[in-house]
């Protein structure tokens, strides 16, 4: 078939223009993906980002912070969306007009890299690491930094983002790390550091603290052993506190027991009826020592059988009884402050016995309730039984060496021993486990150093006013609430491989120097400048400083910083301000914006907040986009354990960046909801816009090439007429796009990229169904070929510019398309590398401006009410099972709105066209066309009208149709005088009062426009003869499509009808033989003219119709003998030899060369075939000089 089509000639034309070559460039289907690792190779030819970032040199710089992922895991479905978000505004910046440095950042130190090595090493303790080299382990933490560096430029870099790699920032370089020192020394000499103790979240396995937000990371659900421990009162040895722990690990360090200081809260103290013993506890909580009291049925007077009650108190009452320590481990230290009942607000009755046991290094409230009374003092020392690796230590020497969480059993026995065991159970509750290695938390009194952050909370409140969020609930919210909640902030960990604190110490601790430079060191410590090279431990932990007070060396302190202070010193620290590009810092200070996942309200957030408030008491960002969290299809976290998701890399592969890109953007977790990721959804985008937008393309590839090879003329679309042209759907289409161009300009200004998308898709919608669809005959030329050329021009302009527009969303496929549009464009050969046509890539061009010129809201409301009338009239149709086929003899549409209805007559033949009507009426006679009636709402007038509700009713059934009509429209109307009615007071419902067995009837949700298809076929039959022809049209159209025929490849049509000849008479009379004409460009052909010579371009096509049955074929324009006349002139060969033998021609060159005749040799004798008398270059030229089958 492809060789018949190519012998046809229907190629011929095409070599060696511009136009063939790019349809021989667009296949029917494309395989988006396969497209963009052409582009992707593309780009890397050109060096387009490097490229993109000369030409934007010298403009007004927009700065962006990108903020540093570990490479130690490969990115994901939250790193691509927030990559897709930071890639779309900063291309959008750059193609505004600015210069926007995107370099790639790597958080190196930390926890994730330490664990990944004490996995590999096996390395279970602190001790270990010391013991074979802090600078051996370090070397090890440094060998993985980059592990999967490469894997993530490869996936950043297919996704289409357009981020610096080459010149990247690492936190591990010394660069940054001596701008981390400035940091801190900045904030030291404001007095906004200070060395304390803070119960924080601690990994026992990975040896160190966590924050708060890291802890919040990993929570699971456990069952942990629930005990209730007796306390007996000094003063009366046969009374005891209960108290009540999960924890039975944090008893041997038990100091207080706390109480309520709510007044509400009582308690009691009870004499248990098996024991005779006595108890004190609080009375809503007696449900914790004798469960049975929990259950449904159970009765308050059967408390009785259970215990006595012999005295009611508060929890003040109690305050300063002391009781029996339950271990004797901590007596001899705290002996004369401690074991003794205090009480505080943070005891409620939600669980428990109400009284809490208390044990200060070991939760944060325990540390704090102890402080304030007395039991510990600030900053001395603490009951923390416990080394780095959660084990006790010689303090517990009945546990020693014992993990903590391995002791509980342990210790429960020896209470139980003691007979203070009162009871134990199991408790299922949700708990924190380390996000790096799965295993529970404790919480534990560090050392730490801090930032003062409560001294800057109000400052901190005030710069969280002066940025803006999209969406902004998160920062009036909940990061606001966290800026009000602020506590200081515990920067130190114990741990190795990081930025070293930069503070040198006497041994007695009083004398503290913070260094902010390796210049700074080498001057105090005498070393040369060039000497100190690295900032990690290994490098630096051995320099002291000599005492400026006589106390000896300083040496440095043991901590490294907490990562998160890096991340949060990276807008310094990635420039090495201020030891360098100190103005550039300066002027660019805030950033113009960030972007990250929600979780970053209590990390990156929040510490670039703290530390631009304590450094400038500035924010460090002014504008913010927060994106909610990506999850699997059934709503849970994404598990490669689970393998819950798509792999990225499959997607991206199957279905193309751009689409998962516009996937990710197009929905709810870009104004930070969660989004439950499926890979229909991505399928869909592909099926829904970029395939109808290709299909567009394609539409105009083609038919520019058809227009082309009819006129002779080479096609270049001319602008300056698509602009002024006076098609009304031209002018609609072009003001749509410019409303487009504004509203993206708008709301891209404003960082709202989750109203972008649906308006673009919207467009996209817009252009493909109905631009195309309604021109679809004016583009192929059937309306002549200088209309054909103006649509096409506009065609042309509304895909370039939306191309141009829709760059920073979609960067691939808008590439694709600039790429083969450019080559059209007059201006390809032009000088301005950031023009378009003449610019080498679509991103080098700058974003086209608004025109509000060019807008026509009158004309966009005309096609509005269009688009409306074509809906209803589909709906109405099928209502009454009339197929789309079928034309319809009249369609009215009721319409009170004038600029609608001057719009539909205007648009008449579009409406006309698309739903196959012979006319369209358009009324706003509404009174003759519908009817309508209204109805008091009883329930809502009763109340108010009382008694005048009868008057009311009478009022109501009297209203005429331009009241009622009124009210629909303003949902306000006064009756009796005064009485205003409104919304819901008044029911008015409208029905049809036409015709219903004649007309069809639908109306539009709002109730302002009704259509009505007159369903009645006429006498004439002209509605069957136009279905008969639409139906061969169809029928053509199918077979070129499965012949993978071009617009502009002609054929000849043959028909063949059995049964009642409806067909053939329709295609006969004058008025669809023009039409069929018109459509197919050929005079269809009796099946009696196709001959075995002329070989079929795609199996024939056969089927019923009405009453017969009906086949159609198509071939390429063959020669068509004049059968009698070869028999007469030529009798001693036959008919069938002559047509075998002309078949057999190259029928072009054939033409070319003798255009109206043939001559043949056959058996020495020659035939000389005379076009007209004996044959014609076409079956279709056959029919036009009368030549019946």
């Amino acid at each position: 078939l492809r060789q018949a089509r190519l012998t046809s000639g229907a190629m011929a034309a095409q070599e060696g223009t511009v136009l063939g070559d790019l349809i021989s460039e667009l296949p029917p289907t494309l395989k988006f993906a396969d497209e963009e690792a052409k582009t992707l190779a593309f780009w890397e030819d050109i060096k387009a980002f490097k490229k993109q970032l000369e030409l934007s040199e010298g403009k007004p710089e927009y700065t962006f912070y990108d903020g540093p992922p570990f490479a130690t895991g490969l990115p994901h479905y939250g790193h691509i969306l927030a990559g897709t978000i930071k890639d779309t505004v900063t291309r959008y910046a750059t193609q505004r007009g600015n210069y926007v440095s995107r370099r790639a950042g790597w958080d190196c130190h930390g926890l994730p890299v330490e664990f990944e090595i004490d996995k590999t090493l096996g390395i279970t303790s602190r001790d270990q690491v010391l013991e074979m080299g802090i600078a051996a382990y370090n070397a090890e933490c440094r060998g993985i930094v980059s592990r999967y560096t490469k894997e993530w430029e490869t996936t950043v870099k297919r996704l289409g983002r357009w981020i610096d790699f080459e010149d990247d920032y690492k936190t591990m370089n010394p660069d940054f790390m001596e701008s981390v020192w400035w940091v801190f020394k900045e904030l030291h000499k404001k007095g906004l550091v200070y060395r304390g103790f803070k119960v924080m979240p601690y990994s026992t396995a990975c040896c160190t603290p966590l924050s708060n937000f890291e802890a919040g990371l990993n929570y699971k659900d456990v069952v942990d052993p629930s005990v209730t421990v007796s306390f007996p009162i000094k003063s009366e040895p046969d009374c005891s506190l209960l108290a009540w722990t999960t924890t039975p690990w944090t008893l041997p360090s038990n100091l207080a027991l706390c109480v309520s200081t709510n007044e509400e809260f009582k308690y009691v103290k009870i004499q248990d009826v098996k024991t005779s013993k006595k108890y004190i506890l609080m009375e809503s909580r007696l449900v914790q020592l004798y469960p049975v009291m929990g259950g449904k049925k159970w009765k308050k007077d059967k408390n009785k059988t259970l215990f006595t009650v012999l005295e009611t108190m508060i929890g003040a009452q109690l305050v300063g009884l002391e009781y029996e320590p339950l271990f004797d481990f901590f007596v001899a230290d705290f002996g004369a402050t401690a074991f003794k009942v205090i009480a505080d607000g943070y005891v409620t009755a939600d669980g428990g016995t109400g009284i809490v046991h208390q044990a200060p290094a070991f939760g944060e409230d325990d540390y704090r309730v102890c402080i304030a009374n007395g039991v510990i003092e600030k900053g001395g020392i603490l009951p923390c039984p416990i080394d780095f690796d959660g084990r006790y230590t010689d303090e517990v020497p009945n546990w020693k060496g014992v993990h903590v969480k391995e002791a509980d059993e342990s210790i429960c026995e020896a209470i139980k021993a003691t007979g203070r065991l009162i009871n134990k159970t199991k408790y299922d509750h949700s708990y924190p486990f380390c996000w790096r290695s799965d295993t529970p938390l404790i919480y534990k009194a560090v050392p730490s150093w801090f930032v003062a952050v409560e001294k800057v909370k109000d400052k901190l409140l005030a710069n969280n006013a002066d940025t803006y969020w999209v969406p902004e609930f998160v920062k009036v919210g909940r990061f606001h609430n966290w800026l009000a909640d602020a506590r200081d902030w515990a920067i130190s960990r114990n741990r190795f491989w990081g930025t070293p604190l930069p503070l040198w110490v006497s041994d007695d601790g009083e004398e503290i120097v913070a260094i902010g430079s390796i210049q700074e060191l080498a001057d105090l410590s005498g070393r040369p400048v060039e000497s100190i090279t690295d900032l990690h431990r290994e490098s630096i932990d051995d320099i002291e400083i000599p005492s400026k007070q006589g106390k000896g060396m300083l040496k440095r302190v043991d901590e490294v910083f907490d990562c998160w202070f890096e991340s949060g010193s990276m807008p310094y620290a990635q420039l090495h301000y201020p030891f360098e590009n100190k103005e550039r810092f300066e002027k660019g200070f805030p950033a113009h914006f960030i972007a990250e996942g929600l979780d970053q309200t209590r990390g990156w957030f929040y510490t670039l907040m703290v530390l631009s408030t304590c450094l400038f008491d500035k924010p460090a960002f002014t504008n913010l986009i927060v994106n909610g969290m990506v999850l699997a299809s059934d709503g849970k976290k994404m598990s490669k354990r689970l393998k819950n998701y798509p792999d990225p890399n499959y997607v991206i592969n199957e279905y193309g960046a751009d689409a998962l890109r516009m996937y990710l953007i197009n929905s709810p977790v870009v104004r930070a909801e969660p989004l439950k990721f499926t890979e229909d959804g991505v399928r869909g985008v592909v099926r829904d816009v970029f395939i109808p937008w290709y299909s567009a393309f394609r539409f105009l590839v083609q038919n520019a090439e058809r227009w082309q090879r009819t006129t002779g003329n080479t096609w270049t679309p001319n602008d300056a007429a698509a602009t002024s042209s006076t098609n009304a759907i031209d002018a609609w289409v072009l003001s749509e796009l410019e409303a487009l161009v504004g509203f993206v300009h708008t709301e891209m200004q404003a960082y709202r990229l989750y109203t972008v998308m649906p308006r673009l898709v919207s467009f996209l919608d817009q252009l493909t169904k109905w631009y195309v669809r309604l021109n679809r005959e004016r583009l192929k030329g059937n309306e002549g070929d200088e209309e054909s050329n103006v649509g096409l021009s506009v065609l042309y302009r509304t895909l370039l510019k939306v191309a141009s527009i829709m760059s920073p969303f979609t960067p691939y496929f808008c590439e694709f398309m600039y790429q083969h549009l450019r080559k059209l464009h007059p201006g390809i050969n032009g000088s301005d590398p950031e023009a378009l046509g003449s610019a080498e890539s679509i991103h080098f061009v700058q974003l086209p401006d608004y025109d509000a010129s060019v807008l026509n809201e009158t004309l966009i409301k005309e096609m509005e009410a269009l688009q409306i009338v074509v809906e209803l009239g589909r709906k109405a149709r099928e209502a009454r099972k009339v197929s789309l086929k079928k034309p319809v003899k009249d369609m009215v549409v009721i319409c009170a709105d004038p600029v609608q209805i001057n719009g539909l007559r205007k648009l008449e033949s579009y409406v006309c066209s698309e739903l196959n009507l012979f006319s369209l009426t358009v009324t706003d006679a509404e009174d003759q066309w519908c009817e309508y009636s209204a109805t008091p709402n009883f329930g809502a007038l009763g109340k108010r009208l009382g008694k005048r509700m009868g008057e009311m009713k009478k009022a109501v059934l009297e209203l005429t149709s331009a009241q009622m009509i009124a009210f629909r429209k303003t949902q306000s109307l006064t009756l009796l005088g005064d009485f205003e009615l409104n919304g819901d007071d008044l029911v008015v419902k409208r029905s049809f009062a036409g015709n219903t067995e004649q007309y069809s009837h639908m109306e539009s949700d709002d109730g302002s426009i009704v259509v009505a298809v007159d369903c009645n076929e006429d006498d004439e039959g002209r509605v069957v003869n136009s279905w008969l022809a639409r139906d061969v049209v169809g029928r053509v159209q199918k077979l070129r499509k499965a012949a993978g025929l071009e617009v502009a490849d002609l054929v000849d049509v043959f028909v063949g009808e059995t049964g009642d000849d409806a067909v053939t008479k329709a295609l006969a009379t004058p008025e669809q033989a023009e039409v069929v004409k018109t459509k197919l460009r050929c005079n269809v052909a009796g099946i009696g003219l196709l001959k075995p010579w002329m070989p079929l371009l795609a199996p024939a096509d056969e089927g019923a119709v009405y009453n017969s049955s009906l086949t159609v074929a198509i071939t390429r324009p063959a020669i068509t003998l004049v059968d009698d006349a070869v028999a007469d002139d030529f009798s001693f060969v036959p008919v069938d030899i002559v047509g075998q033998l002309v078949g057999s021609f190259d029928q072009v060159k054939l033409k070319a060369a003798s255009p109206n005749s043939i001559k043949l040799k056959v058996d020495a004798q020659t035939i000389n075939l005379v076009l007209g008398k004996h044959f014609y270059w076409s079956a279709s030229d056959a029919v036009a000089a009368g030549l019946k089958a």
